[in-house]
């Protein structure tokens, strides 16, 4: 699931000719120290390029285009050294189509007071370079970050990451394929929404496989490639009696090897980045999927239960945003609550499908009923989510337009055993209080579906939906009903057509 081609963010500079060649040069030399610094930070996990000084129409249209038309290009951050008159920035702006981050920055840390003179002055203008450049952004509406420091702060450095890290999610969503094996859960309102108006929003295409297509692909596992996959369920995971090789379950096991090996084949042969199903399409399979979804998803692949879409996009969006990085990103849910008022949690967890990147020790591979679906037993990985900061996130179709939903939240280890739950589960204290966070959730209309995030910050994903031209609603530590209210109703005022 690696991308086929190295990411990189372009650096570009804004300059005029009015202060002649050799001040030019400064800005070219000292611009491309900047970009090489950044690139060389350890906060940064994306590579920054220097790719030029712009100092006329034609120059900005040019290169702006360039980064448009770039298969490397994900994003490009732009400083004014000097100033640099910002009518000759809108043509190009116009066209743009890579995210934005503006720096507001300049090349020397303090002013020199002994030896200031107007040549320094002139060159080192980003002061109001830089607020011109901000005004015609935003006299343009345009979508944009602004980060505000000295280009060698660590902090400044973070704030960058962020922002790549977003723009990495939005380049992996352009041209993606999510295939839905059939229809979403009948009769469930959240899960549906406008594929067409996704796919043009977002990029990516979300179209529906019959079962019977996943069926063929399993039906063509060999023994062989079922044995090479039971081999690395032994070595990997604490493996129940009956699924042992000469156990009472073990055609069952034999079986889930050969779904996810199936699946899995299906995948990648079609170039799918995310996929969803329901329990209640599984014409021609033994047992619903547990086991291969979970390690799919830890492979890199987007999923999501009962035909979501959008968490399935959302989910390897994440992953994208989130690689290089201690945590995971999974698809989630919240399943029931515990309301002791000195400590109040969630319990999340899905009937089998919780990512394994998440497990805070070495999985039980188990094998249970399931209830639902009227199939064969499923087998599943089980095991507890280690605690710390994390957040849920969530994207749902409001008609006229798509609003994530995010909510910070500390997991906590289990306070008890749960040996009669056999599920990958989590349990999470929601910020601010469980009373504030649910009825903020529920005032957003968020999913029960979501993306369980403990690498990921709120800025990241407020980053990635600027981006994506998304709505975004942030449930935390400083979150008010009556002020989260407003928010709602101002968000409805703005986007009322």
């Amino acid at each position: 699931m690696k991308p086929k081609t190295q990411p990189e963010i372009w650096f570009i500079a804004g300059s005029q000719y009015l202060y002649g060649e050799k001040t030019l040069e400064q800005v070219r030399e000292h611009s491309s120290q900047i970009a090489e610094g950044l690139d060389a930070s350890p906060h940064l996990s994306i590579k920054i390029r220097f790719i030029a000084v712009v100092t006329d129409t034609p120059d900005i249209r040019q290169v702006l285009s360039q980064a448009n038309q770039s298969s490397t290009c994900i994003g490009v951050i732009v400083w004014m050294h000097t100033f640099s008159p910002a009518k000759m920035w809108i043509n190009g702006l116009k066209t743009l189509q890579k995210p934005l981050l503006h720096l507001h920055t300049q090349f020397n840390r303090d002013i020199p007071w002994s030896s200031i003179d107007m040549d320094f002055m002139n060159l080192n203008q980003s002061a109001h370079g830089d607020r011109e450049f901000g005004f015609i952004t935003s006299r343009m509406r345009l979508p944009r970050k602004v980060v505000v420091g000295y280009w060698t702060s660590a902090q400044v450095h973070k704030e960058i990451d962020h922002w790549a890290r977003a723009c990495a999610g939005w380049s992996d969503w352009q041209d993606a394929k999510i295939v839905r094996f059939g229809d979403n859960m009948r009769q469930v309102a959240v899960t549906e929404g406008d594929k067409v108006e996704a796919e043009i929003r977002f990029g990516f295409s979300v179209n529906t496989y019959a079962v019977g297509d996943l069926v063929e692909s399993i039906r063509q596992v060999t023994p062989a490639e079922i044995a090479e996959l039971l081999a690395e369920y032994e070595e990997k995971y604490h493996v129940a009696p009956e699924l042992k090789k000469g156990g009472a379950r073990r055609p069952s096991l034999e079986e889930a090897a050969r779904i996810e090996r199936g699946l899995e084949t299906f995948l990648v042969s079609g170039h799918f980045k995310a996929f969803t199903n329901t329990f209640e399409d599984l014409h021609g399979m033994k047992q619903l999927p547990g086991i291969a979804v979970q390690r799919l998803m830890a492979k890199g692949f987007g999923y999501a239960g009962e035909g979501d879409w959008k968490t399935a996009a959302l989910v390897r969006a994440m992953k994208v945003m989130g690689s290089g990085l201690a945590g995971a990103n999974a698809f989630m849910e919240d399943y029931t609550y515990h309301f002791d008022p000195d400590n109040s949690l969630v319990l999340g967890s899905h009937m089998l499908e919780v990512d394994e990147s998440l497990a805070s020790h070495k999985p039980s591979l188990e094998i249970h009923p399931l209830g639902i679906g009227g199939k064969e037993d499923p087998v599943r990985l089980v095991f507890n989510v280690a605690g710390g900061q994390g957040l849920n996130a969530s994207i749902v179709d409001m008609g006229n337009r798509f609003r994530m939903v995010i909510n910070e939240v500390v997991a906590v280890d289990p306070p008890h055993e749960l040996p009669k739950l056999p599920v990958a589960r989590v349990l999470w204290q929601p910020l601010p209080d469980m009373h504030t966070a649910c009825k903020a959730w529920i005032l957003a209309g968020g999913a029960h579906h979501t993306c369980f995030s403990t690498n990921l910050s709120s800025e990241v994903l407020m980053d990635f939906a600027e981006i994506a031209g998304m709505e975004a609603l942030v449930i935390d530590k400083d979150t008010q009903i009556r002020d989260f209210q407003k928010e709602i109703q101002w968000n409805d005022m703005t986007y009322r057509k």
